[in-house]
């Protein structure tokens, strides 16, 4: 399977075939388990990959450069704010030329609706190496990716007739990316799953999105619904993943949306909520979460979170990732 799909950008889960995402998910499961048997899988020698990241990371940019490494190549990091990017520089000449130098680009842009997605398609355009989502305004493919991973290692590849809870959770940080939730909605129906999403009526996802979910639900025989409600739908959910996000609208106005959010501290997954759900339904989330808001510390840290198993993945996904592309 490595470099079955050489030369192939990766910025959305709907740019790929399910059997495309299914070639990526059979050798996530093949390279976790010979990193975790310690077996050399240096499938990249010599390959450079540059990670430019607009915003900040743990998880991301971690599950690059370890990957890269244990795949025999390795990663130049690359903060946008130090770089000619911060001075205009254009996305065509930064793609012709990074592509010149290498043999991959991974980009996170996520902060912006309507910048991130569009800039990583025009880098896209002009480079000549792969382009990989590392998270963007529309999509968080890698994080999608390990959330699916995650959960057929538990329930098993066949979901359908299986319900995850995508539900928006208060938190008082920041206004968080959509990404996450969207990449979500677009990717668990085409593997079978039904979904609900649950959400306060100021935190609507992008419209876009939304008819690519419905879409993907309809050609899947699969449920998709939106409701106003966290405890409809954790009603017997086996995934549940609440997680803040911000307003697409006001993005430029974070004070005004996180006031806005004041009127949802209760959104909150907690032990009570946490028994809607069927028994032996799960908790997940990308991380970081904001404890005490979006989820209590009996939750995180209970039986049913599988947020480490999650955060796992996301290196085991990467490296495969980087395997086909580059």
């Amino acid at each position: 399977m490595v470099g079955a799909l050489k030369g192939k950008d990766y910025i959305s889960t709907q740019d790929w075939s399910k059997d495309e995402l299914e070639m990526a998910l059979e050798l996530s499961a093949e390279l976790k388990r010979m990193f975790k048997n310690d077996i050399p899988h240096r499938y990249l020698p010599d390959k450079t990959i540059f990670l430019m990241f607009f915003d900040k990371s743990t998880r991301t940019r971690n599950s690059f450069e370890a990957g890269i490494t244990q795949l025999g190549g390795h990663a130049h990091f690359i903060e946008a704010a130090t770089s000619q990017v911060a001075h205009g520089e254009s996305a065509k000449d930064t793609g012709i030329i990074l592509s010149s130098y290498g043999h991959g680009i991974a980009i996170r842009h996520d902060l912006v609706p309507g910048e991130g997605n569009a800039y990583m398609r025009e880098i896209a355009k002009w480079a000549d190496k792969p382009v990989i989502n590392m998270q963007c305004d529309v999509d968080h493919p890698c994080q999608t990716l390990a959330d699916l991973m995650t959960i057929r290692e538990i329930f098993g590849k066949d979901l359908r007739g299986r319900k995850i809870a995508v539900s928006w959770a208060y938190a008082p940080s920041y206004a968080k990316p959509l990404s996450v939730p969207q990449g979500l909605i677009m990717l668990m129906p085409r593997f079978g799953l039904d979904v609900v999403l649950a959400h306060p009526p100021e935190f609507t996802l992008m419209d876009e999105v939304l008819k690519t979910a419905e879409a993907n639900a309809r050609e899947a025989g699969v449920k998709f619904e939106i409701v106003d409600d966290m405890d409809a739908a954790f009603e017997g959910a086996d995934i549940v993943y609440p997680k803040s996000w911000g307003i697409e609208a006001l993005f430029h106005k974070p004070e005004e949306a996180l006031r806005i959010a004041e009127q949802y501290t209760d959104w909150i997954c907690d032990e009570r909520r946490m028994k809607l759900a069927k028994q032996e339904a799960i908790y997940m989330h990308c991380l970081p979460a904001d404890r005490g808001n979006e989820v209590t510390d009996a939750v995180i840290d209970g039986p049913q979170s599988v947020v480490y198993q999650e955060a796992e993945n996301r290196l085991h996904t990467a490296k495969a990732i980087m395997a086909l592309t580059m």
